[in-house]
């Protein structure tokens, strides 16, 4: 039986608390509040000011800076290319930059509106300007260049101008579809993979059996069917969409991760938190012609039953016993939302067939698991060594039961299978996790230590609070790895700090993960209004909390420090907290009273061993030339539309590239295999055994868990000499 820690820390006692903060102060003066026009919008702008400004964790001052920021910011959010509005909207915009803080106090949302009414007018307007500019043939022998850095730009000063701004974007589109095409048809003509042909290096240089004219007007036909299918898209948008990103903007101006909900994105953000949800176990894309099937969820009633296929297009959706509704043109949103239902309950769906037919096909809906959401562990075979590794996606938990499946119950049970493997160390990639339920991760910790303080966190003008592991217990007392790189974030820099503080692990990763040391609590917003008339209010994520090592130092902006530092593609490339808008500040506290890990009688003759490794290793050399390589080629914002500059461009780019394709030609030796129990599903469900092995495949290329095992090794070698001076003392 796997033992977990106990319940150490209730997140939710927290929520109620400032729930209870809210509701008794807007019970008064949000009841029954009507305005002129009983407008919803006006409401919630109201409503998610005063949680903002009783809730958050350092409330800005609503003045004309702040009004100057949601300006700037929205204008850059509805038209961040400068496709759609002209200098003289912009002109009229104006006289609302010092107006929206007062917009906001006084319930007004006229800039709002302004904005979006003219905005509906440009987009109808760009309609018919891309299609007149792909009505014509592009000239690919004209010395021209596009400038795709935006920001660098002006909006366009007239309505010439911009059609020739998008004359130029849609060239620019057009000419990467050219140049594969005209790739395409000389491979096949001499039969030769694209990689042994022989560069098409100018325009004149294309051989005259290739129908330069047609494939051109192929290539802008493709680019017309994108930018259809793009306003579709946008046709299905709502006013109200429009309206969530408004108060987002007004919204993020806090911090980036205070974020508001309408009610439908609440319901996607559960999904994602607990990876799980009722419904048939489809991925499905919008199509003219219905709702197609782009993927079929392992596990899920439709992969069980066999009944729909990938390619299956849906028609109509109906409840059992009730007329179906035609679903074609619809909102993909909408549609879904018909075919979702609660466990047990049967959807009827009208399906066009990948061979033309059409079927009525009867589903009962059930519980889906998002099997790519959660915790998957591996064995290591090392020769004479037998490792475990657990990648760990997002720190999951269903917030409605925590006993449910979560992340720390799951990787608690991985750990147990792993030792029963013979695992002698264990990796725990945590790598590209973007965090999760601060819970998880304080009962994870308890995992690797005996007790003691995990995090501290401080709310706002308040003193500090220290989450402690206080469950004896250890479920795993031998080396420990932990991977990260720079979109390691949250909760994931939670654990890592705990354990380097502890010296109880190993941290390998980027120079530093993403910085994310703040704490975000979900607030429902329905149970703050006393006699709501406006339906589903949705919620809002607020930042409420900043946490802290055990050690005092704060992981906002700085992130955690790996031990072992290793290059890889994103090392160049901004990214992380002090790259995003509105981040908070570093600061620190005093440290928790904790014990150095002492189950190592060597860890830093351990991580030196490493870093001379990484020193002399040439693939780690490599990929840290590539890194720079990707830079220079983010950097590079003056693209040519001239066909012979364009394609001799991309074939020094291609020549580069090639120096680089040995990263993923990279063979540890190491062997990679699936648990037992894991192995028992294969026999049922073939797309779980393909995954598993793509992704051994994958980490035997891998050399950051190769340097992982190196480190156990070392690590494992030091605990034998302890044991030879120390015995061990067993709990028992």
């Amino acid at each position: 039986m796997v033992s977990l820690k106990k319940n150490i820390f209730m997140k939710k006692n927290f929520i109620l608390a400032l729930l209870v903060i809210l509701v008794a102060v807007a019970s008064c003066s949000f009841t029954n509040k009507s305005f002129e026009n009983d407008d919803k919008d006006k409401f919630l702008l109201e409503l998610i000011s005063y949680v903002l400004e009783k809730g958050h964790y350092e409330p800005k001052d609503i003045n004309d800076n702040f009004s100057s920021n949601v300006f700037d910011d929205f204008i850059d959010i509805v038209d961040p290319t400068k496709r759609y509005f002209l200098q003289s909207d912009l002109r009229e915009f104006e006289k609302y930059r010092f107006m929206i803080d007062d917009e906001i106090r006084n319930t007004d949302i006229t800039f709002f509106n302004a904005v979006y009414q003219r905005l509906m007018v440009r987009m109808e307007e760009a309609k018919e300007i891309y299609n007149e500019v792909l009505s014509e043939p592009f000239d690919y022998t004209i010395d021209e260049t596009i400038e795709i850095d935006y920001d660098k730009q002006e909006f366009a000063s007239s309505k010439k101008e911009l059609k020739e701004r998008w004359r130029k974007q849609l060239k620019y589109n057009t000419l990467n579809i050219f140049d594969n095409k005209i790739d395409n048809l000389i491979n096949d003509a001499n039969d030769v993979a694209s990689t042994d042909a022989k560069p098409v290096l100018s325009f004149n240089d294309i051989p005259g059996t290739v129908d330069k004219v047609a494939v051109e007007e192929e290539a802008r036909e493709v680019t017309k069917n994108t930018l259809d299918e793009f306003f579709d898209f946008v046709d299905d948008l709502e006013r109200k969409d429009w309206f969530v990103q408004y108060l987002n903007t007004i919204v993020e101006e806090f911090d980036p991760h205070t974020f508001y909900f309408a009610p439908e994105e609440k319901e996607k953000f559960d999904i994602g938190m607990s990876g799980k949800f009722e419904g048939i176990g489809a991925r499905l894309q919008k199509k003219p012609e219905g709702a197609k099937i782009v993927e079929i969820i392992s596990g899920g009633p439709v992969w069980r039953d066999q009944s729909l296929e990938v390619g299956d297009q849906i028609l109509k959706v109906g409840q059992k016993g009730e007329e179906p509704i035609d679903i074609v043109g619809m909102r993909l949103d909408d549609a879904i939302k018909l075919i979702k239902g609660p466990k047990g309950t049967i959807v009827e769906l009208t399906v066009r067939k990948v061979d033309g037919t059409i079927e009525t096909v009867s589903i009962t809906r059930d519980v889906v698991e998002l099997e790519e959401s959660y915790a998957k562990s591996a064995t290591i075979d090392a020769g004479n060594q037998k490792y475990g590794l657990i990648n760990l996606p997002k720190f999951y938990v269903d917030f409605d039961d925590y006993s449910e499946r979560n992340a720390a119950t799951d990787v608690a049970k991985e750990l147990e299978r792993l030792k029963e493997a013979g695992a002698e160390g264990i990796i725990l990639d945590l790598r590209d996790n973007g965090g999760g339920s601060l819970k998880t991760v304080v009962e994870m910790a308890g995992l690797f230590i005996k007790d003691g303080p995990i995090v501290q966190v401080r709310s706002s003008g308040q003193r500090k609070e220290v989450h402690e592991d206080k469950d004896e217990r250890i479920q795993w007392d031998g080396p420990l790895v932990i991977l990260v790189n720079e979109l390691s974030a949250s909760a994931s820099e939670i654990l890592a700090a705990a354990m380097q503080d502890y010296k109880r692990a190993v941290v390998i990763g980027s120079k530093q993960t993403f910085g994310k040391g703040t704490v975000q609590n979900v607030i429902p917003l329905d149970p703050i209004v006393r006699g709501n008339e406006h339906g589903d209010l949705g919620a809002i994520k607020l930042t409420t909390q900043k946490f802290y090592r055990i050690n005092g130092g704060s992981t906002q902006l700085e992130g955690v420090k790996s031990d072992i530092v290793v290059p890889d593609r994103y090392s160049y490339i901004d990214l992380g907290e002090r790259d995003q808008q509105n981040p908070l500040g570093w600061d620190k506290i005093t440290p928790a009273d904790y014990k150095i890990w002492d189950g190592y009688i060597d860890l830093d003759q351990a991580v030196k061993n490493s870093k001379e490794r990484m020193a002399k290793n040439e693939q780690i050399k490599l990929i840290e030339e590539n890194a720079k390589w990707l830079k220079e080629q983010q950097d590079e914002n003056l693209i040519s539309l001239k066909y012979d500059a364009y394609v001799g461009k991309e074939q020094e780019a291609k020549k580069r590239s090639e120096r680089f394709k040995s990263l993923k030609d990279y063979d540890s030796k190491l062997s990679f295999g699936s648990l037992q129990y894991e192995t028992e599903l294969f026999t049922q469900d073939s797309v779980l055994r393909e995954k598993r092995d793509r992704w051994h495949k994958d980490l035997a290329r891998d050399i950051y868990v190769e340097e992982a095992v190196n480190v156990l090794k070392d690590l494992h070698q030091n605990n034998i000499k302890k044991e030879e001076t120390k015995l061990a003392s067993v709990k028992g």
